[in-house]
C-alpha cells in the first residue's frame, strides 16, 4: 500500500513537500495544490517544475470544468515530462463550488460526464480523479460511480463526504463499500480523517480492496504518521530529538518561502497557516498560538518559535 500526500492549497507547495521528503519521507507520491490557469502562471509553473520536484513523484492535480482548459494544462505538462495528471472533483470551497468546478462539477452529472469523454480522449497522460461522493446526498454516490466506471481511470481517490459536509461529521464509509462492489476496474485510494494508526487500521479493516490511502492534516500535524504506518510501530509522543528535527524541518520551509517570496508579510502569513495544521505535534497551547499570530516581523516570529522548539 502506498501512502500519497494530499494536495492542500497554499500548504503542500514545492517547499513543503521537499522539506517534507528531507525530514520526514514515508511519501511514495505527491500531489499539487490544484492548476487551474490554461497557460500556466508564474506560482503554478514553480509547483511543477522539475527543478523543483527532484527526487519526488508528484502529479499535478487541475481544478476546471473546461475541456480546452484542462487539455492545454495537460499538453504543457506532458512537455514537463509528467505522465499522469488528476482532476480535482473534490474541493467543497464556496467559491469554487459556485462556479461548478471541484465537488460542485458533480451537480450536473451529465456535463461532467461529456467532460470526462472528450477529455479521457484526447489528453496525452494518464487521468485520475479525487472526489467527493456526492453534493447533497450519499444516494448520489450510485450515479456517480457509474460514470466514473465508463472511463480507464489511473486511479479514483475518494473522499467519502459529501461537498455540504466540507471537513465535518464521521466518513461515509459504506459509499466506499460500494465502490469495492461495484467498481474492481480501476485501483482504489482512501482520502478522509487518516490521523493516527487506529483510525488507519480501522479503514484498512473495513475496505479490504483499498490499494492506497492519501493524507492531509493527519500530516500536517505529526509528520512521523506515514513513517509510522509503514514501520508498524507504536505511537509515541516527540521527545526532545524529535522537536529538534521539526525545528530544522520548519526552519527549511521558513527559508524556502523567504527565498521565494518578497516581503516578510507574505511569508509570515504562509507560516501562521501552517502553524493551524502543525501546532499539534509540539503542543502548542492557545497562548503560543496567539502570539504567532500577532507577531508582525520575521524576528520576532522566530523569537516566539525558538522559545517552542
Amino acid at each position: 500500500m502506498q501512502i500519497y500526500l494530499a494536495p492542500m492549497e497554499g500548504i503542500t507547495t514545492f517547499v513543503y513537500r521537499n522539506a517534507f521528503s528531507h525530514y520526514y519521507g514515508g511519501i511514495d507520491k505527491y500531489f499539487t495544490p490544484f492548476l487551474s490557469n490554461k497557460s500556466l502562471n508564474y506560482k503554478e509553473i514553480n509547483e511543477v517544475s522539475p527543478e523543483h520536484n527532484k527526487g519526488l513523484v508528484v502529479v499535478p492535480q487541475i481544478l476546471t470544468n473546461n475541456t480546452e482548459v484542462f487539455l492545454s494544462i495537460a499538453t504543457k505538462l506532458a512537455d514537463y515530462g509528467y505522465r499522469e495528471v488528476n482532476l480535482n472533483l473534490g474541493c467543497p470551497s464556496g467559491t469554487v463550488v459556485a462556479k461548478k468546478r471541484g465537488a460542485g462539477f458533480l451537480s450536473i452529472p451529465d456535463t461532467l460526464d461529456a467532460f470526462l469523454e472528450e477529455i479521457f480522449e484526447k489528453c496525452p497522460l494518464e487521468i485520475s480523479i479525487k472526489t467527493r461522493i456526492g453534493m447533497e446526498s450519499v444516494e448520489e454516490w450510485e450515479n456517480l460511480l457509474a460514470i466514473y466506471g465508463k472511463y480507464p481511470l489511473k486511479e479514483l481517490i475518494v473522499h467519502p463526504r459529501l461537498q455540504k459536509e466540507f471537513y465535518e461529521g464521521t466518513p461515509h464509509i459504506e459509499a466506499l463499500r460500494m465502490t469495492q462492489e461495484l467498481s474492481p476496474m480501476f485501483p482504489l485510494c482512501y482520502n478522509g480523517e487518516i490521523v493516527s494508526k487506529a483510525s488507519y487500521d480501522a479503514v484498512i479493516y473495513k475496505l479490504t480492496a483499498v490499494e492506497n490511502i492519501m493524507l492531509g492534516r493527519g500530516v500536517l500535524a505529526n509528520p512521523t504518521l506515514p513513517a509510522t504506518l509503514k514501520s508498524q510501530n507504536p505511537e509515541t509522543g516527540p521527545n526532545a530529538e524529535d522537536l529538534k528535527k521539526f525545528r530544522a524541518f520548519h526552519d527549511e520551509i521558513l527559508e524556502g518561502y523567504k527565498e521565494l517570496m518578497s516581503g516578510e508579510q507574505p511569508v509570515l502569513f504562509r507560516m501562521k497557516e501552517l502553524w493551524t495544521y502543525m501546532r499539534k505535534y509540539p503542543g502548542l497551547t492557545d497562548r503560543q498560538m496567539k502570539q504567532i499570530r500577532k507577531s508582525k516581523k520575521l524576528d520576532e516570529y522566530r523569537s516566539i518559535i525558538a522559545g517552542i522548539c
